[in-house]
């Protein structure tokens, strides 16, 4: 057992998918020349004005109900005052003590609930680009919607953070408010870590590792904190509390600066906006919009509908895969059928998470349910099926297009026994092989039984009376 604990707690900063920025009607689309989508409002030019978007609002009061939260009907809008290159009012709008979300939670698959203190709504701050030397600003990502959600110190372990962001990830995109690409910066993770002996109820010391934008550096970023404070602790120092930078390409972290605390922001409420305020009627409205959620539709999918719990995971990470293989399994008898073509031959062609997420595959839902009821229909045979597939996600045509009438005679079973012993006689170094116990042997016998029936047999009845007649 190890001495001391770790003990963690995240703040997350989520970019919300609106059209425009929170504060003004600048652009939120990721990319573009460097200081193109921004505007008086966005960049703090003197006698400029915010102008709260109702979409951010509505935005985070859908992600706070998807997170199991208590929706503060009114909350109130706050300055934050930093000085940085990034945050040119030197001041950033945010929310302190009165946030718009509190008191949600995420459940891991343990069973373990990890509490959230608050979801509150920002501003997001400008890129900064380091070029040979200089810095140069990118005011493009200032004022970008954010919110930000805050856990209480409940991780125990880095598997334990990296599945809480997997799961955050996922519900969010299932809600829709974030499309959360890491890789874009439009999710991202501070990790407060500290370590106390086992058995002690005292937290330690924190440090704050800053921006991590990928599951693997958060990972990384905690596993080498711990044996950083591990080994200060063990030596009899003290960890000070400070704010560090996680190095992605040698998986370590170095000091930035000693951590701030809320004083030293000097908050006050923002008085340019006046207090958020929800109505009954956008509240409903707004928990109605509310769909199935990633936990809820995966169990669904296995109890119901007969899925492998792996192919489940993979089908309601992505919403709009989710939705794919709900209209391709529609009325046909066994939905895992649908749920294999798309995990298997789909997958292995569609592999980014990008392309994933905007799941736009050459073959439609309503072409692969033909295709499966087809199959379900004995009028082709399941490795037909698996070819006439593959020729389908090459070309985006349906499985008439590739069917020959030999294809849609079908099998009859009657033809099965001969078609096994004709194997058996023409291979007796397999069937030697798969008496002396190579198990693997029984395979090449099956390929030659489905080689004379030009794939049309059923590979296992095949297999098994191979089995049955070799055994005697």
């Amino acid at each position: 057992m190890k001495t001391y604990e770790m003990v963690i707690g995240l703040e997350t900063h989520v970019e919300l998918s609106t059209k425009t920025k929170i504060f003004c009607a600048c652009t939120t689309e990721f990319g573009g020349a460097p200081n193109t989508h921004c505007c008086p409002v966005c960049t703090g030019q003197p006698g400029s004005l915010p102008v709260l978007n109702q979409s951010v609002v509505e935005y985070a009061v859908m992600a706070g109900l998807a997170l199991n939260c208590k929706i503060n009907r009114r909350s109130i809008m706050a300055r934050k005052h930093y000085v940085y290159p990034d945050l040119p009012k030197a001041y950033q709008i945010s929310q302190y003590e009165q946030p718009l979300c509190e008191g949600g939670w995420v459940m891991l698959d343990s069973g373990k609930k990890i509490n959230i203190t608050r979801i509150h709504i920002e501003e997001d701050a400008a890129k900064l680009v380091h070029q040979g030397g200089a810095v140069c600003i990118d005011y493009n990502r200032g004022g970008v919607p954010l919110i930000e959600i805050v856990t209480e110190p409940d991780f125990r372990s880095a598997a334990e953070a990296t599945e809480y962001l997997e799961k955050l990830q996922q519900i969010l995109r299932a809600v829709g408010v974030s499309d959360c690409r890491m890789q874009e910066g439009s999710l991202r993770c501070d990790v407060n870590i500290s370590l106390r002996r086992q058995g002690e109820a005292e937290l330690g010391v924190r440090s704050e590792i800053k921006n991590l934008n990928s599951f693997v550096s958060v990972a990384t970023a905690i596993e080498y904190e711990y044996e950083r404070q591990e080994e200060i602790l063990s030596a009899g120092g003290i960890v000070e509390q400070e704010t560090r930078h996680f190095d992605a390409d040698t998986g370590t972290t170095s000091s930035l600066r000693d951590k701030e605390n809320a004083d030293d922001y000097r908050y006050f409420p923002e008085p340019d906006i006046i207090p958020v305020v929800i109505p009954d009627s956008v509240l409903e409205r707004l928990k109605s919009a509310i769909p199935e959620l990633p936990d809820a539709k995966r169990a669904r999918y296995v109890e119901e509908l007969g899925v492998p719990e792996a192919d489940a995971r993979m089908l309601t990470k992505y919403r709009k895969v989710a939705e794919y293989f709900e209209e391709a399994a529609a009325g046909v008898k066994t939905p895992k059928t649908a749920a294999t073509f798309i995990v298997t031959q789909m997958f292995a062609l569609i592999q980014t998470e990008a392309e994933r997420e905007n799941w736009s595959p050459p073959v439609t839902a309503a072409q692969l349910n033909e295709l499966i009821k087809l199959l379900e229909s004995d009028k082709i045979s399941r490795n037909v099926a698996k070819r006439v597939f593959g020729q389908m996600l090459e070309s985006g045509k349906p499985a008439t297009a590739f069917l020959t009438e030999a294809d849609l005679v079908g099998f009859n079973p009657a033809s099965l026994e001969p078609l096994c012993r004709t194997a058996i006689a023409e291979n007796p170094k397999s069937v030697e092989d798969y008496k002396s116990g190579k198990e693997k042997a029984i395979k090449a016998l099956v390929g030659a039984v489905m080689r004379a029936s030009q794939g049309r047999a059923n590979a296992l009845e095949a297999e098994e009376l191979l089995k049955k007649l070799i055994n005697g």
